[in-house]
């Protein structure tokens, strides 16, 4: 695939329906219906797009309104995005786990004159903020959605919308995309944010094509780009990080996308769909590894072999991803008996993983790169299109690095060490929100809020969060994402949050991992109720046991001295984290002030 275009392209939707001309009936987007994977072929999407294009158009829609996208991943989703851009609007993507309220929020902010919405679940929170919304006219059903009466608003079945003349509405849509440069505003994207009401990003198509030339360089540099190449699509499209390396990086190589059927069919999906390019946060890469852990630990030559694989894969870590000449017997043979296994439960044919949306823990990275899989670290933000910089093998592979700044991009470090970013990649503001766009953007910089160094090799490496970092009593900088990253590498630890700012040590809130609580409760004759387990001096003399094995290794400052346990697990549902698993601090620290403020007293 011949991706030196990218840098020349106008706007997404050309670029689109070029790749779609190019592929014709090759198959492109697929579904899993009847419990079979479904195609739909480029030219079909391309044709889909066109057809929802100038039906929007034909509601009265003009160019710059805004359009309200409510869906799970799905193919639907993709016609949708470029059916809005194909006729001159502006995508505005919304999470699926949003609550009325959420939706309220982000239709009243970004002035939305249409909504689409997949089905009727996914309506029934949303279908309230439409009625109040003052805004919002017409409503379009992926699938028929049961609505007895519409008021305030025009309800389209989607399927009737994909009526015409599809060669008018290319020529049609063609017509106006000529107009469209790379300066135009293509989607409003919302910050799930871990604090405050969500900002609308405005990513205009030339800082998406940007992010995709700069990915798809790495590819093709580093792995080779193939015709049959696919993508699974796991992580919400609504998120920045899916919204570009799920969607538009595929696109730009041309490679297949599959939708996954949500996270308890993932594995089974992998091994189905047989993806080259996965994109993942760093949580699920840590689930996925303490089950892997778990499974071979009880065979005793597979566990034997993991040991070696690790420590080998540890030594070449500090050598930059090279083995050395004592270790490379043992790794042969591991290259052989053990890795292949591991490799076949993700499908075989893996060329890399991508971890992005927050830190990676280093010996995460390094146990993936142990078992045979190339694991790279993005590092960026929704700001940024977004993609910053990615850890690459041309570059040397160095797990606590993020690796090199992504072709077209301009990285800088600031006196106080905050990373400052520039090129066509950065946002042109926030929606509607000049005080802080003006804070974001200065001087032609986006600041990241992130803090960091630039590597001998000019890698980037992130010590912290800006606003995040704990200071204690003593004046002492902390970094919370590094204890909760090594807390949650303990077996007996699923989530952990740790607290200590002005205060004289560091104390944490601990989530118990499940399965092993319910070992423990089998082991030690106890019935598993968890609230109860939490209650016995032995199980929290465990969970105590996995936190001072953490305490080795940190400093004096960074111990953590005393610890309670959360009453559930912290999730998206009840809003502690955000659809990209990152924990809500601020929410956490509303439910459980009081129990943390007890651990310094006394």
């Amino acid at each position: 695939m011949d991706i030196s275009d990218l840098r020349s392209r106008r706007n997404l939707v050309e670029l689109f329906l070029a790749r779609a001309d190019e592929r014709g009936d090759a198959p492109f987007l697929w579904a899993k219906r009847g419990g079979a994977w479904q195609p739909i072929s480029w030219a079909d999407a391309a044709r889909q797009v066109c057809l929802l294009a100038e039906a929007l158009r034909g509601l009265g829609l003009d160019a710059g309104d805004r359009v309200l996208l409510v869906s799970e991943n799905r193919p639907e989703w993709c016609i949708a995005d470029f059916a809005i851009m194909a006729a001159g609007l502006i995508t505005v993507p919304a999470y699926i786990t949003n609550t009325e309220r959420d939706h309220q929020h982000v239709l009243d902010d970004s002035g939305a004159r249409a909504v689409i919405v997949s089905d009727d679940k996914l309506a029934k929170p949303l279908l309230p903020a439409v009625l109040r919304s003052s805004i919002a006219k017409h409503v379009i059903g992926i699938e028929p959605l049961r609505i007895a009466q519409t008021g305030s608003f025009e309800y389209h079945d989607w399927t009737a919308l994909l009526q015409g003349d599809a060669a008018s509405a290319r020529a049609l849509v063609e017509d106006r995309i000529a107009r469209i440069q790379r300066d135009a505003t293509a989607c409003i994207i919302y910050t799930s944010g871990t604090g405050g009401a969500p900002r609308g990003v405005l990513q205009h198509h030339g800082a998406l094509l940007c992010n995709a030339n700069g990915a798809a360089i790495v590819l093709a540099e580093d792995f080779g780009l193939d015709d049959d190449d696919a993508f699974l699509s796991f992580l919400p499209l609504s998120h920045a990080y899916e919204h570009t390396g799920g969607q538009m990086l595929p696109i730009a190589v041309g490679a297949q996308i599959y939708y996954s059927e949500g996270l308890e069919k993932l594995a089974s999906n992998i091994e189905e769909v047989r993806p080259t390019i996965m994109v993942v946060v760093p949580r699920l890469f840590e689930v996925l590894r303490t089950r892997i852990m778990k499974q071979i630990e009880k065979q005793r030559v597979a566990n034997y072999m993991m040991g070696r694989a690790i420590a080998i894969g540890t030594a070449a870590a500090r050598r930059e991803g090279k083995t050395r000449l004592r270790d490379k017997p043992m790794d042969f043979v591991l290259e052989k008996a053990l890795r292949p296994k591991i490799r076949q439960k993700f499908g075989g044919r893996i060329k890399a993983m991508v971890s992005g949306g927050a830190p990676l823990n280093p010996d995460v990275g390094i146990f993936f790169e142990s078992m045979g899989l190339t694991m790279l670290q993005g590092y960026g933000q929704t700001e940024a299109g977004p993609v910053i910089s990615c850890n690459r093998p041309a570059a040397g592979l160095k797990m606590d690095t993020v690796g090199p700044p992504l072709d077209g991009v301009e990285v800088r470090i600031a006196e106080d060490g905050e990373i400052l970013v520039r090129g066509e990649l950065v946002m042109h503001g926030y929606w509607r929100n000049e005080a802080e766009t003006a804070k974001a953007l200065q001087d032609g910089w986006l600041h990241t809020g992130d803090i960091g160094h630039i590597d001998a090799k000019g890698r980037i490496v992130i010590t912290d969060r800006k606003k995040d970092m704990i200071v204690n009593d003593k004046g002492d900088n902390v970094s919370p994402q590094k204890i909760e990253g090594m807390l949650t590498l303990q077996l007996e630890i699923a989530q952990a949050m740790v607290v200590g700012d002005k205060r004289p040590y560091i104390a944490g809130l601990i989530v118990p991992d499940a399965e092993w609580a319910l070992e423990w409760a089998r082991a030690n004759g106890e019935k598993f109720d968890f609230k109860a387990l939490q209650a016995l001096p032995a199980f929290r003399s465990a969970v105590r046991a996995a936190i001072d094995r953490v305490n080795q290794d940190l400093s004096v400052v960074e111990k953590v001295r005393q610890y309670t346990f959360a009453d559930e697990a912290f999730a998206i549902d009840n809003e502690e984290m955000t659809p990209s698993l990152k924990i809500r601090r601020h929410k956490l620290k509303e439910r459980y002030g009081a129990r943390l403020d007890a651990l310094y007293k006394g």
